[in-house]
């Protein structure tokens, strides 16, 4: 596994050829490949400078960029671009506040096809959240990414109820190492 910060930058493209390859095959096969790798990029290029930003890569014994994870502290007022204001939605701004400002977000996570099945998607995510703030790591998936749900469900990540009525196509999910977990998970 190797760490980075900022310097991220520097493997931008090993990164984000991986992130392309991911995230342009099922189900996200809909998505454009030159405009997946020139978005990604410009979102990486931004990420990388957020407050308490770290990435893990995981690599191939070629050299290959096997997997990654990224991710940093959320910060108030929280986002409302990509899916956030979904987030906002789900759970309502008070829980937001109280579940998600000041803690750890995975933002990204990623293991090409072939590393699949391996625990290296749970070895990725242990690396980088290990140290998040009192134990509080959170993240989001769409709804239609069945597999990628099973997985943070099998590895015990928990979802917070949404509000009633408030569904949407995302999904928040809270570390298993979430301290009082079942008690936040109803609100």
């Amino acid at each position: 596994m190797q760490y980075f910060d900022v310097d991220i930058l520097a493997v931008a493209d090993e990164l984000i050829e991986a992130y392309v390859e991911i995230f342009t095959a099922p189900p996200w096969e809909h998505r454009n490949a030159e405009a997946t790798w020139a978005e990604f990029r410009q979102r990486l290029e931004a990420d990388a400078h957020r407050p308490g930003f770290r990435a893990v890569l995981a690599r191939s014994d070629k050299g290959t960029v096997d997997g990654f994870v990224t991710g940093w502290i959320t910060q108030a007022p929280f986002r409302t671009d990509r899916a956030y204001a979904k987030v906002t939605t789900r759970l309502g701004a008070e829980r937001v506040n109280e579940l998600l400002v000041g803690t750890f977000e995975v933002d990204e996570l990623g293991v090409r096809s072939h590393a699949r099945s391996t625990g290296l998607g749970r070895r990725l995510l242990s690396a980088l959240i290990d140290t998040a703030p009192g134990g509080r790591a959170w993240l989001l998936a769409w709804s239609g990414a069945h597999d990628t749900l099973a997985f943070y469900r099998r590895i015990g990540w928990q979802e917070p109820d949404p509000i009633s009525g408030n569904e949407t196509d995302i999904v928040v999910f809270l570390s298993p190492g979430w301290p009082g977990n079942s008690s936040v998970i109803t609100g």
